[in-house]
């Protein structure tokens, strides 16, 4: 950002127009008094203009066009996509908020964080339960709680027909690369780093993971995402007790979508990356795809 505007709202440009970039970022940053979403980028215009216009945002499908009207990009596009077009974005100088897996290979994970680290531009995750205040409570709660073990499941409907998340690469890759990267980020927040990761099932039906820790301690977990209805948890267990992750709140999803673009424009201010940044991006892909 020029030193003119460092009291100006932050300009974001949102790359994508699926259900996800209506639901979530083009209004999150809209409605935040720190960014403004200055434009959308979309293959088809048309998908563009109708989350732009709204907002009195510029729609465009040149990505190049996009670039030289924002101070930094948000990305909601296929993991495969997101490689490609947030390298250019680091490589043109702006900070990035990337969705996850931050790419749809390890390759290609690994050519974003390269991407990232030569432009020395700063990068912030959406792992969105991590932005919730009672999860940080939680986690900050386990400092000195010795743990032994840990248990937790993601398992929901949302690849199931009529859903905004049945779209074609979840269907095709399953629920490990779409929803492993929120459990196994709290189960290394919550356990410690993890040294060993054994994946069994079938991603598009139900996965088993296991997770060996640094700290010795041993971790297991379920993910699905065509049963019906939700659970989405996680037990600690210790020589102290157990410790149990607190559930979603109606009013959850509110704070934490106050919560990621207060933070990201922090990032693009400071000019220093979240502690959710490509880097953890790139670990979780590792350990998903190793």
């Amino acid at each position: 950002m020029t030193a003119q505007r460092l009291n100006d709202p932050i300009r974001i440009g949102v790359v994508g127009t699926g259900p996800w970039a209506g639901m979530v970022h083009v209004p999150m940053f809209d409605e935040c008094p720190e960014t403004t979403v200055a434009a959308v980028h979309g293959r088809r215009l048309e998908a563009a203009r109708a989350l732009a216009e709204p907002v009195g945002a510029i729609a465009t499908d040149d990505f190049d066009a996009l670039l030289a009207q924002v101070d930094a990009v948000s990305f909601v596009v296929p993991p495969d996509v997101q490689a490609h077009l947030a390298a250019r974005a680091a490589e043109a100088g702006k900070p990035l908020l990337l969705e996850k897996p931050i790419g749809l290979t390890l390759m290609q994970a690994r050519g974003l964080a390269a991407a990232v680290d030569a432009a020395g531009v700063p990068t912030q995750l959406m792992l969105t339960r991590r932005y919730s205040q009672r999860i940080r409570t939680f986690l900050a709660d386990l400092d000195g709680f010795a743990v032994l073990g840990l248990r937790g499941s993601f398992v929901s409907g949302a690849f199931l027909a009529g859903s905004p998340f049945a779209t074609p690469w979840r269907l095709e890759h399953g629920a490990l690369l779409d929803v492993g990267p929120h459990i196994l980020d709290l189960m290394d927040a919550a356990g410690g780093h993890i040294d060993h990761i054994e994946i069994t099932g079938d991603p598009s039906r139900w996965v088993a993971i296991t997770t060996r820790h640094a700290s010795g301690a041993i971790g297991q977990v379920c993910l699905s995402s065509v049963v019906p209805g939700e659970l989405s948890d996680l037990q600690v267990f210790g020589p102290e007790g157990i410790r149990t992750a607190p559930d979603r709140l109606a009013d959850e999803r509110e704070e934490v979508l106050r919560t990621i673009p207060l933070e990201f424009a922090e990032v693009v201010r400071t000019g220093r990356s979240h502690h959710l940044d490509v880097h953890r991006g790139l670990y979780l892909q590792e350990l998903m795809q190793a």
